[in-house]
């Protein structure tokens, strides 16, 4: 009798100690990979080829994904408001990404005329990169959920996501962004992150 009790509460204690365990490893602070650029080859509307996400000249390179022709309403809320982070830090730079599957050379050839149609200034035209890829393995390596909502990302030149928003720009986005960077400048040896949306 007396053993059964004792390894009653053997068990008891290794039930309570995995709670504990539970417990404390979920309070402890995520330092998980917020996601990543993967690596892959694609060109400008300038037609120049660059390799991604090495060709970012930015330390800090904010990303505008958009999936769909209409976000592009919501990507220009962002441009709107770009010079805002290019006083703030001289390492700063911006893209638009349009992501589209892939598709034969003809339907590339057909988009890109029309989208360089579409954006006269040639400034512009360099910092956009549409990428026609397997969108899947893309979405997965950068932590996006779906293709409803356009995605501001910051990434290094290692292509490691730094900050992420989703969705047009409010102040609430523009605010944070705008401490990430300062902070980044101030203590560039410790790059702070912020939470994945």
């Amino acid at each position: 009798m007396a053993r059964s009790s004792q390894n009653f509460f053997v068990v008891i204690g290794l039930v309570l100690g995995s709670m504990v365990a539970i417990t404390v490893q979920a309070q402890q602070p995520d330092t998980a990979s917020k996601g990543t650029f993967p690596s892959l080859t694609s060109e400008t509307l300038e037609k120049q080829t660059v390799q991604l996400p090495r060709d970012f000249q930015g330390e800090r390179n904010l990303l505008l994904i958009a999936f769909e022709r209409e976000q592009q309403r919501d990507i220009d809320t962002w441009l709107a408001k770009i010079k805002r982070y290019e006083d703030i830090d001289k390492g700063f730079r911006y893209y638009e990404i349009p992501t589209i599957a892939k598709m034969n050379s003809l339907m590339r050839w057909f988009i890109n005329t029309g989208m360089r149609h579409g954006i006269p200034d040639k400034k512009a035209r360099e910092r956009t990169i549409t990428l026609y890829i397997d969108k899947e393995p893309f979405k997965k390596s950068l932590q996006i959920r779906d293709e409803k909502k356009i995605y501001a990302v910051v990434v290094d030149r290692s292509g490691n996501v730094l900050w992420r928003a989703t969705g047009p720009y409010d102040e609430a986005n523009g605010n944070d962004l705008q401490e990430f960077l300062k902070k980044s400048v101030a203590h560039p040896m410790t790059v702070p992150t912020s939470p994945a949306n």
